[in-house]
């Protein structure tokens, strides 16, 4: 059957369909979805912050000309020294603890367990504050201290109150406390490690502790660096009740000058403010770097760092900038 004249059309001649796009798909460019809700948060959320950053900046009643006066003041660095001193003792007899406090409560001993777990229950219900005020009185309670047989003769005996210095016990009620936090830490990347590899451990004729020192703690210790490094941030935040124990420290200082000078209250209360979002803020860079560290062979990529991120933004705003010229 032969076709009318004129009615073969090649395909390059046709006239563009709703099917057939008037440009090639790598010359259109493509609209990204349209969300006005997020703009308006945007929004409304960028109000509120440069209200409150207006707010702090100019309202006299911070006497923000009293807050660089004694921002680096000898006394506020003293106290702040011993407030790194206090926490980084605490923090590594913690670990301690908390990893003793740990095999035991996953021993096979009845005994140890209990006494693990009456322990972690103990200090984890009691308050810091009542912990440390405890333990400073503590000399009332036991003059004197001795080391030798119960019920029997005593080897060495010394006098509590010379041995109990203010940082002594600063550091080990602080101790005492996180060693009970840390317990469950070390305990919840222990029992994290898949069970197949202590049964391989074991296939292969190897002693407890060595499956523990090789195995069993390198894979655990993804769980447990990070969950403690957080909880690093709140040990530091702690160290702010040696005070009550007649321990100088970052927040003691700035008490003890509160009381001295009253009308400089509130910036002696910001820079104890601004000292600790800096201490915290620094651990909370190390815990990122830990993890960052041992997500190695757990993720296909590592998250990117903040030079990372900075980088790629830098380069898709060059990327934007370029299409737009281009267009």
């Amino acid at each position: 059957m032969s076709e009318p004249p004129g009615a073969a059309v090649s395909l390059a001649e046709a006239p563009p369909t709703a099917d057939t796009p008037s440009k090639p798909l790598s010359a259109q460019r493509v609209q990204p979805l349209r969300r006005p809700g997020r703009w308006i948060v945007t929004a409304v959320v960028l109000v509120l912050v440069a209200q409150i950053l207006h707010g702090l900046v100019t309202n006299p009643f911070y006497q923000w000309d009293r807050f660089r006066y004694w921002f680096l003041r000898p006394t506020v660095l003293d106290g702040l020294l011993v407030t790194l001193e206090v926490a980084a003792l605490s923090a590594v007899l913690g670990l301690l603890g908390g990893i003793l406090l740990a095999l035991a409560r996953l021993s096979g001993s009845p005994v140890l367990r209990a006494v693990s777990w009456t322990y972690t229950w103990l200090f984890r219900s009691v308050p810091l504050i009542v912990v440390l005020i405890f333990l400073y009185n503590f000399s009332a309670l036991y003059r004197t201290l001795s080391l030798g047989v119960p019920f029997g003769p005593a080897f060495v005996t010394f006098d509590e109150s010379r041995l109990a210095t203010d940082m002594t016990i600063a550091v080990i009620g602080l101790s005492l406390n996180e060693a009970a936090y840390a317990a469950e830490v070390v305990r919840g990347g222990i029992l994290s490690v898949d069970q197949g590899q202590h049964e391989a451990a074991a296939a292969l004729g190897l002693s407890k502790g060595y499956q523990f020192r090789r195995i069993v703690f390198p894979q655990a210790l993804r769980s447990i660096t990070p969950n403690y490094v957080n909880q690093l941030i709140g040990l530091v935040k702690s160290t702010s009740l040696v005070f009550y124990v007649s321990l100088l420290d970052l927040f003691g200082a700035v008490q003890s000058m509160g009381s001295t000078y009253p009308g400089d209250v509130v910036p002696l209360l910001m820079v104890a403010t601004v000292w600790y979002l800096i201490l915290t803020s620094a651990v909370s860079v190390v815990q990122f770097y830990v993890e960052r560290y041992y997500a190695r062979g757990a993720t296909r990529t590592l998250p990117p760092t903040p030079l990372q991120k900075a980088r790629a933004g830098l380069a898709d705003l060059r990327a934007r900038l370029s299409r737009e010229a281009a267009v």
